[in-house]
């Protein structure tokens, strides 16, 4: 499975912005997806996850209420809806895939996007 995240840039706090992340080769469907986001001299942390059907979603504490995670299997792209960005938000966001739903480890996902860079001024 190839990824491809697009949709970073800058943004203000308070704003919102959306990532979208397109798959490629094997059935989309069949796969759980994450997005993880990894600041500078951070580790790589969970953000949210989706099962491969859409009907179950997880959140990091830290983005609950004000991320939503949802996802296209018939476009093969899983989205990130940012809303009420905060610079503590800057990061590089990844989106993974895994064959199993809801893992909020790494290790669990099985192919990496490249990321996009999403920074969040004050």
């Amino acid at each position: 499975v190839q990824l491809q995240a697009s949709g970073g840039g800058l943004a203000q706090a308070g704003g919102s912005q959306r990532l979208s992340c397109a798959a490629s080769g094997r059935t989309f469907s069949g796969y759980g997806m994450g997005w993880f986001r990894q600041a500078p001299g951070m580790e790589r942390e969970f953000v949210a996850a989706i099962s491969s059907s859409g009907r179950s979603t997880y959140y990091a504490v830290s983005v609950k209420g004000r991320f939503t995670i949802s996802r296209d299997n018939a476009k093969n792209t899983v989205y990130l809806q940012m809303n009420s960005l905060k610079p503590e938000d800057t990061a590089v966001y990844y989106c993974a895939c895994s064959r199993g739903n809801g893992y909020v480890r790494p290790g669990f996902y099985d192919y990496w996007g490249r990321g996009t860079l999403v920074t969040v001024s004050s």
